[in-house]
This record gives structure tokens, C-alpha cells and sequence, in this order.
């Protein structure tokens, strides 16, 4: 175990090093982000003044006529479908570096363009889940979200590997599913320590940048109301900046298990001892 976690830690800022040969990478998480809420406010504007507003911007409410249903689904599928495109995208480019190339951002809007009805089938299936999920846990407060949270949890770590499988292998999403759960039963100990590793990593960044929130609060508090406020919006900007890296950084591992995982070869870029020991097949 004490093994696992160290791998993962070292695999983790390894992937780090990899984003910073192609930092234009965040370019994506940022792209994604902002479509997410154009997304939103295509739904939720049109219908401010009706009585379906709340169907989008209450996550805790269950719609209560057949209409509602249909729109929060196709809210659930539209977001998914953005998510993905943008997730594939940045997947494909790290691919490429790892297997040695030098990627550019259109190299990955080409790579999910291609994939289109890949990205849409996975985007229904991902929304009919969320979608499912949120029933359950609107029914019932209590047991429905400690329910939905375990399924959520099942749900994420069997899909860990179908955005890398869509962008190489072009499967189906049923497939993709299928074949992610294969690459994870044998790489199952390393890749969620390693994502662990990255999670330790960001929370460790992040606990600077609370004080610094609880500092602008008690600055605000005690009648200095403009340097409050910098410090406050300083911590607002790095925490976005934080979580670009971690999800760019994130992307780049599960790429580099994968291709380890499908192709039995290491990436140059990450120590090829270590990897090749960590990811020995189970």
C-alpha cells in the first residue's frame, strides 16, 4: 500500500511535467467551463419567467410534470455532450505527446470532431445515468443521496478509462464501457492511488489559498474593505487556475495507464522503471 501511494505520488507530478511541455492544454478545461455555462444559460434564460426554471437551477428538486422530465434530460445530455467533446479533445493531445508528437489545440478539436458520434452515444448514456441518479436522490433526502452517491462512486471508477478509449479505439459507448472496466481490473491498485496522489497534491495547494479567503474575510471584517476584497478575488482566480491544472494534469495520467495498460509501453516521459513496476499487469 505504502508502495502504491508513493507511485502515485510520482506518477502524479510526472504528469505534471508532461503539461508543462504543452501548457496550452488548459486551454481546454477553460473552453469546456465556459461552454458549460453558455449551456445553462441557453436553458435557464428562455425559461426564467415559467415554471420549469426550477427544473434547471434546483438540483434538489424532482420535476413534477412529464415536460420538466424532458427538459432537465435534455440539459443533462447537452452539458454531458460538452463535457466530453472538450475531455476528448484534451485526451487526444496528450495522447500525442506521450507516444512523442508535439500537439496543438487543433490537433485536438480535429480528434473529437472525428468522433462525434462516439462523444454523442457516450454523452446519452452518461445523462441517462445522471439523470437516473437524481431521481434517486431527489426522492428520498436522506437515503436517496447516500444511495445515488455510492452508485455515482461505482459509476466514475468503472468509467475511468472510456473517454481514452473512445479517442483511440473508436468504440461504441457499450463498448468503450466494457473495455474501460478490462484496463481497469488490471491496472485497478495504481490508477485510483495515482489519482488519489493528484488529489493530495491540489489539496495541499489549495490550503494556502483558503487563508488567504479567511484573511481577505478578516481584513473585510475589520474596515478594509478593498485590500479584503483583492486578497479574496487573488484566491478566486488561483483556485480556477488550481483546479485547470488538476483537471489537464488528470487527463494526462489516464492517458499514460492507458497506452501502458493497452499497449504494454511506457511513455517517454514518465520514469520507465517505476512505471513499468507500478503497472505490472495484475
Amino acid at each position: 500500500m505504502f508502495e502504491r501511494i508513493s507511485n502515485g505520488w510520482a506518477l502524479s507530478k510526472q504528469s505534471f511535467r508532461v503539461l508543462m511541455l504543452d501548457k496550452e492544454l488548459l486551454l481546454f478545461p477553460i473552453m469546456s467551463g465556459i461552454s458549460c455555462l453558455l449551456v445553462l444559460a441557453s436553458f435557464a434564460l428562455p425559461l426564467w419567467d415559467s415554471k420549469y426554471f426550477d427544473t434547471i437551477m434546483n438540483d434538489q428538486q424532482a420535476p413534477q410534470d412529464p415536460l420538466a422530465y424532458v427538459i432537465l434530460f435534455a440539459f443533462y445530455f447537452v452539458n454531458y455532450f460538452v463535457m466530453i467533446f472538450f475531455n476528448s479533445a484534451l485526451m487526444a493531445c496528450a495522447i500525442i505527446r506521450l507516444k512523442g508528437g508535439n500537439p496543438t489545440v487543433s490537433d485536438g478539436f480535429n480528434a473529437a470532431l472525428n468522433r462525434l458520434p462516439q462523444i454523442a452515444g457516450w454523452a446519452l448514456v452518461s445523462a441517462t445515468v445522471g439523470f437516473i441518479l437524481k431521481m434517486i436522490e431527489s426522492r428520498s433526502e436522506r437515503i436517496g443521496q447516500i444511495v445515488a452517491g455510492l452508485l455515482g462512486m461505482a459509476w466514475s471508477i468503472t468509467t475511468y478509462f472510456v473517454i481514452p478509449v473512445l479517442v483511440v479505439e473508436k468504440k461504441n459507448p457499450f463498448e468503450a464501457m466494457k473495455r474501460s472496466v478490462s484496463v481497469l481490473r488490471e491496472t485497478w491498485g495504481e490508477s485510483l492511488v495515482a489519482n488519489f496522489g493528484i488529489g493530495a497534491i491540489m489539496f495541499l495547494i489549495m490550503i494556502p489559498v483558503f487563508l488567504m479567503m479567511v484573511g481577505g474575510g478578516m481584513l473585510i471584517a475589520t474596515g478594509n474593505a478593498l485590500a479584503g476584497g483583492v486578497l479574496i478575488g487573488c484566491a478566486i482566480l488561483l483556485i480556477l487556475l488550481i483546479s485547470l491544472v488538476s483537471s489537464a494534469v488528470h487527463a494526462i495520467l489516464i492517458a499514460a495507464i492507458y497506452l501502458f495498460a493497452a499497449e504494454g509501453e511506457a511513455p517517454a516521459q514518465f520514469d520507465q522503471t517505476l512505471i513499468a513496476h507500478a503497472f505490472n499487469r495484475k
